[in-house]
Formats: structure tokens, C-alpha cells, sequence
């Protein structure tokens, strides 16, 4: 990609796309292709791939304090280390300044940002897993919030043309509740994995323990340039392979080879403008991240990828005659239902045995445990309701020996050479409901740098999410223990909201405008030409990470708006 905007720029455009993310980038490529001027603009830094992923192939001791941040760097990314690693030398630059970038607490939310172009895309965690019907009629089933207005059947397609151009690794399941897809070969698990597999499956019906299915190019085949994956684990860096997808390496340099990109960094659209004579949006309001300066573009059609926070934030900001309330809020539903997945629970232990056997790499993804909870039968639990599914992994330490106050000359340099034993761990992600009292809202009297209002979070889990995580701890100590490992210890670190940085259902979709912002084709119900595709539309989480669904659903709503406006009907 150019480090400079792509084509000149202009006032009026056919499409503007806000955000550069997992979602944003899928909406420049296929608004792109299929014939759109598309404005595409981004709040943070521009990013070129590979020249601008700095710290791709340094180690641990080429940064200060071996990579470890210093207190003046803690003290600027308070909220951004509650991850437990955001502040490491190696990436602490993909996340956001806390200070610069201020938001509010009534109950705890963390949520991690990436303001830069290619947004979380650079950092994410890759796992990318399909929905079933099983997902989609949750809420209708459960008598949940409100009906999700598609089904799998619906997605299906889209899903098929997403992985088939990202790449995605795995093996056919034939699971009901995990869609087989169109995969890479899997990464090959381990030889202690592969044990505690056979193990599990020997002992408890219908679990499996796969590898995780990863958006990692894990074959010869040609993906536009990526290449497959070295098995460096450096991934958050920046891949300067592209052998994992991000928005820099795929979609945003196919978007430019159409000559339809222009593309705008440092840009903070803050509202969307409407007429209410043709009830259509006119375009959005931007002010520049560094001049300040404030700018107006125009288009026909517009789509919000800023991610779930940020584009409801834009939908609030739009006020006008029709919408006091914010833009497409006649229900009251925006900024509710708020929604990620929780984390930080689960069990580990030791395994004997296997010393004479090592792995090669830095393998990308761990292993995956397909939900098991809540399918039918003997499976449901009377205590929560939906379920949740394990990611881990078995390695060997490579220091435990090394430290004994009496180890040194020869029998210091052997023991170092020497791996530890093995040990296994896995850690749940559980569906969390959505909760209409779950919300964020604007705070008018704490403006930002920007002079915009700040988000205030007031969301938290219910009982049903304490209660399954009981189970997550319960369930992996016992598959650990029938698989033969020994010390295996449950662990909850007692999570809050964000943590697994998939903040969901902001502006949800539904069948009903007066109970949904958005209608089943990710349009908001009162302004056709406005489509929100981000994390902000999802109306129950699943228990899966949630990027496939998003690219899935982007790529559909780009060619009904493409439709739509042929038709004439945006």
C-alpha cells in the first residue's frame, strides 16, 4: 500500500467507509470493486504494510528493560495493560495512550483500541470460527432479547467466500454447532495435545479437541501476495510476511488496485449528516486527528466500521429533527446491549512423560474445544444457559532448572539447555447474554482533545456468566485429570467486560424497528443508505471469536448496497 491518500481528494464520493479494521477493510474491497469511488477514512496514523511494522524482527534484548515497560509507559497505558500484555515494547505502539484517549467507568470496562489504519486487524488473535443455527436462534429459543432476522443458511455463502480468501486453517468436525468451512490445512498439534485429544475423546462423548481454526495461510496456495506462515508468533507486531490476514496485507491493497480507493487517515468522523426531506444520509462530519481542522464529505451510500463502541458513539453524535435521540434510535436500543465474551477461567496441570520429545516453532494458534454445553440431551446444564468452548495448549518450559540457588558452571549451562517438563492448559470463552441494562452512553460535560464527548460504560455480567464459569473450571479439571495430567488446578482470574475485546451489540439488528437499530441487512431501519457492519450489529455473541462473522456480514451488505443502489432504491 502507498503511504500517501490514493487519488485525489474530492468532496463527494459513491461510498465512505469509516474505519480501516477487520470490517472496514472488507467494505473498501468489496464497495471497491464492485465499480464505487470509496472514501475511506481512519481516525489514527497511516500504516504501510511491512515498512511500518518496526519492531517485526527485533528480540527481547534489542528493546530497553528486555521489552518491559517503564512506570512513565504504564502510567500512560493504564487501561490498555489490563490485558497483561498491551504494554510490551514489541506492540505497545498499536495501542491506544489512555491519556490522550480518556473514557468512563461506572462499572468496569476494558476496552482495548488500536487507533492507526488496519485497526485491530494488526493485533487480533485470528481465531476465526462459523456460526450455527444453533447461534442464531438463541435468543428465540431462549426467549432472550430479541430474534436475530437471519439464519445460517443466510451467511453460509459469505462465510465461504470470506475463508476462501483469507485463509483459514482447520479439519473438517462435521460438528452441528461449529460449521466445517473452506480451510487451510490445520496446524498439527503437538505430541502432548495429541494425547490429551485421544484422551478426551476416549472419555467424554462428543467433545473434541481440535487445532484452532486461525486466519493463517498454512499452504503454498497464493493469496495475492501473502505468503504462508513462518511460525514466528510474532503476529501483533505486524506480519511482514502477511501470512495472517489484517486489512494492511489483503483488503486495503485490493481495494487501491481497483483505482476506486481514496483513503484518508488522521480523520475523525464524529457525525453523519441527514436530510430529512429524501430521509437519506447526506454524508459525515470529520475533523482532522492533527490540524483540527473540521471537514464535510458527501456520498450515497455510507458504512460504519469503526468498531461496536465507536460507531454507535458516531450514531449517538448525529442528532437532528428526526433523530433527538441519535441517528436510527427511534427504539432506544442504541448503545444497549452491550456484550463480549469472558475469559480468564479454566484449568491446567502437568504431564509426565514425553521428555524425549520437543516441538519445531512458534505455532500461531493452540488448540480449540468446540462448545459441549447446552446441544440437547445430556449435554444441558440446569444451571446457565448457551455454552462456551477452550482455547490452550501444551508446551515445555525452558527455565524452570535453571534458577536453583546451587546451579552453576557445567551444571548450569546443561540444566539451560535442557527443556522443562510438560504442562497443558486451557482457558474458556463463554457466551455472555445480551443484557438490555448493559450500556454505554455519552458524557457531554468530559470532552475529549477533539472536543467530542467521552463513552461511559455502565455494563457488567450477570449470573448466568458466573455460573457458567464455575462449570468452565469444572469441566477442564476433569478433562485434564481423565487425560492423565497431574497438579491440575482450576484458575479464575474474574474478568471483567472487554477483556476479550469483543465488545458486541451496541446497535443490534433485528425484524422489528421499534425493538432493533438495524434490519437484517445491516441497514439502520430509518436511513437505508446507512449500514453499520462492525461488532456494533450483533444481536447475541456465540461463544466464538466474532471476526469471520463480521467480514461475513460485510461482504454481504456491500452487495445488497451495490443492489440497492442500482435500483435506485438508496
Amino acid at each position: 500500500m502507498s503511504k500517501f491518500y490514493f487519488n485525489e481528494e474530492q468532496e463527494s464520493y459513491d461510498a465512505i467507509v469509516v474505519g480501516t479494521g477487520i470490517s472496514g477493510g472488507w467494505a473498501a474491497k468489496e464497495l471497491c470493486e464492485k465499480g464505487l469511488k470509496t472514501l475511506v477514512l481512519e481516525r489514527g496514523r497511516m500504516v504501510t504494510h511491512i515498512e511500518d511494522y518496526k519492531t517485526a524482527h527485533m528480540d527481547v534484548w534489542d528493546f530497553p528493560n528486555n521489552g518491559r515497560p517503564s512506570r512513565e509507559d504504564l502510567s500512560k497505558q493504564e487501561k490498555q495493560n489490563r490485558t497483561g500484555y498491551t504494554t510490551d515494547a514489541s506492540i505497545r505502539d498499536w495501542f491506544v495512550n489512555d491519556l490522550e484517549h480518556p473514557y468512563n467507568e461506572t462499572k468496569r470496562f476494558d476496552w482495548m483500541r488500536g487507533y492507526h489504519v488496519g485497526g485491530r486487524s494488526i493485533m487480533w488473535g485470528r481465531h476465526s470460527y462459523r456460526w450455527s443455527d444453533l447461534d442464531f436462534e438463541a435468543n428465540k429459543v431462549d426467549g432472550m432479547a430479541v430474534d436475530w432476522p437471519v439464519r445460517y443458511k443466510d451467511i453460509a455463502p459469505w462465510y465461504d467466500k470470506v475463508e476462501s480468501y483469507i485463509g483459514v486453517t482447520g479439519e473438517k468436525l462435521g460438528l452441528p454447532q461449529l460449521p466445517d468451512g473452506q480451510f487451510e490445512p490445520m496446524f498439527e498439534l503437538n505430541c502432548v495435545e495429541q494425547h490429551v485429544r485421544e484422551k478426551v475423546s476416549e472419555n467424554f462423548d462428543g467433545r473434541v479437541i481440535t487445532s484452532g481454526r486461525v486466519a493463517h495461510i498454512n499452504s503454498d496456495k497464493q493469496f495475492d501476495g501473502r505468503t504462508r506462515c513462518q511460525h514466528r508468533n510474532r503476529c501483533s507486531r505486524g506480519c511482514p510476511f502477511g501470512a495472517y490476514f489484517s486489512s494492511n496485507s489483503s483488503t486495503l491493497p485490493a481495494a487501491e488496485r481497483t483505482g476506486n480507493l481514496t483513503l484518508r487517515p488522521d480523520s475523525i468522523v464524529h457525525e453523519i449528516m441527514y436530510d430529512a426531506d429524501t430521509q437519506k444520509a447526506t454524508g459525515v462530519k470529520v475533523i482532522d486527528r492533527i490540524t483540527k481542522e473540521t471537514y464535510e464529505f458527501k456520498a450515497k451510500v455510507i458504512f460504519l466500521c469503526a468498531s461496536a463502541i465507536a460507531s454507535t458513539s458516531i450514531l449517538m453524535q448525529s442528532k437532528s429533527d428526526r433523530f433527538p435521540d441519535g441517528m436510527g434510535n427511534d427504539s432506544g436500543e442504541l448503545g444497549r446491549n452491550i456484550m463480549d465474551h469472558h475469559l480468564n477461567v479454566g484449568a491446567g496441570g502437568k504431564m509426565d512423560g514425553y521428555e524425549d520429545k520437543y516441538y519445531k516453532g512458534r505455532r500461531p494458534g493452540g488448540v480449540y474445544v468446540p462448545r459441549f454445553r447446552n446441544l440437547g440431551g445430556k449435554t444441558n446444564s440446569k444451571d446457565f444457559i448457551r455454552g462456551y468452548g477452550y482455547q490452550g495448549a501444551a508446551g515445555r518450559g525452558n527455565w524452570e532448572n535453571s534458577i536453583a540457588e546451587m546451579s552453576y558452571g557445567k551444571d548450569l549451562k546443561e540444566s539451560i539447555l535442557k527443556p522443562g517438563g510438560w504442562t497443558f492448559g486451557m482457558g474458556g470463552f463463554g457466551e455472555v447474554l445480551p443484557y438490555h441494562d448493559n450500556k454505554m452512553t455519552l458524557d457531554y460535560d468530559k470532552l475529549d482533545a477533539w472536543g467530542l464527548p467521552t463513552v461511559t460504560f455502565d455494563a457488567q455480567y450477570g449470573e448466568n456468566e458466573y455460573k457458567m464459569r464455575e462449570d468452565i473450571k469444572i469441566q477442564g479439571v476433569e478433562m485434564l485429570e481423565k487425560a492423565g495430567l497431574r497438579d491440575v488446578q482450576p484458575f479464575d482470574g474474574q474478568s471483567a467486560l472487554g477483556l476479550g475485546i469483543h465488545e458486541m451489540g451496541t446497535a443490534r439488528m433485528g425484524r422489528d424497528p421499534r425493538t432493533s437499530v438495524l434490519n437484517g441487512n445491516n441497514q439502520v431501519h430509518a436511513v437505508k443508505n446507512v449500514y453499520v457492519t462492525d461488532g456494533s450489529f450483533m444481536t447475541s455473541a456465540s461463544c466464538v471469536n466474532p471476526s469471520l462473522t463480521y467480514m461475513a456480514f460485510t461482504a454481504r451488505a456491500a452487495e445488497h448496497a451495490v443492489n440497492e443502489l442500482k435500483k435506485g432504491n438508496i
